[in-house]
Order: structure tokens, then sequence, then C-alpha cells
């Protein structure tokens, strides 16, 4: 049985659906929500309002704005090299479903350190007092093309 052949296209609509779903349930949060603002949602998980002006985790937030900029690069440098790769391996499926992911995600992310400054950010899961840092659909995204990548990495390429 052959593969059907794919468009790099196909693969850029997902990353554009990320993008809208990140965007979409940011402004809902942004909206509905006044900043620290928690409500729970189940045991371990709460919906809040939180911005991060770096990078995962908090990483480089206190920097003093640099790293606005710095991000901003690296999500623009890392959104051509994933757009000339969809466009060299479209039928790639697992590979480009990973990088689709992470280009829709670092895009969502982008938008806002542009236009706001900072990053929204509404998930947060904690056991007890241990809270794991808030983060949003964009960095969901992120990290399932890359432990799609990881997974990607590991099978058994035949070419």
């Amino acid at each position: 049985m052959t593969q059907k052949t794919v468009s790099w296209w196909s693969w850029l609509g997902l990353s554009v659906l990320v993008i809208a779903l990140d965007q979409i349930t940011k402004q809902s949060i942004v909206h509905a929500f006044t900043y620290r603002e928690v409500l729970p949602v189940m045991p371990s998980f709460n919906l809040t309002l939180a911005y991060n002006t770096g990078a995962a985790f908090s990483f480089l937030a206190g920097a003093g704005g640099w790293q606005r900029l710095f991000f901003s690069a690296i999500a623009v440098i890392a959104s051509l090299v994933i757009v000339y790769l969809l466009r060299k391996h479209p039928d790639d499926r697992r590979f480009c479903l990973a990088i689709s992911l992470i280009l829709g995600g670092a895009l969502g992310n982008l938008w806002d350190r542009l236009t706001i400054g900072q990053v929204v950010d509404f998930l947060q899961f904690y056991v007890g007092e241990y809270y794991w840092p808030s983060f949003n659909v964009a960095d969901s995204a992120i990290f399932l093309g890359a432990a799609l990548l990881i997974w990607d990495g590991f099978k058994n390429k035949t070419d």
C-alpha cells in the first residue's frame, strides 16, 4: 500500500490551528480573569491568569527586558528552519507533525511577546503545596512536538 503524498501546506495548516487554539484560549482567560485569579477546576488543576516575560519556567523572566527580543529572534529563526524542513520532508508524517506543533506553539507565544511583551499562561497543575509553573496551549504543543521528535529520533529510519 502506498502512502498519499501530503502537501507541506497541510502541515502549516496544523500550525495555524495550534496558533488559533492558543490565542482563543489566552484571550478567553485574559477577558474572564484578573491577574493571579485562581479558579479550581479539579483536584490538582486550576485555571489562573499569569504572565511570563521569560521562557520555559520563567527562565530569564527578571533579566531586564532584553530577553523579549532574544526569545522573539529565536522563535523567528526556528520558524524559518521549520518551514524549510516541512517543505523538504512533507511525507515524513511523524516528523512533520512534531515540527508543525512546535511551529504553532512558537508562533503563538511569539505573538504574545510582540503584542503584549509577555506570554499569557493559565494552566496550573499542582500536588499538595508543590505547583508546576503555569503554561498554555502553545507550551503544550511545543512539549508534545518535542516528545514526538524524540520518539521519531529513536525509530528506525529505512530511507
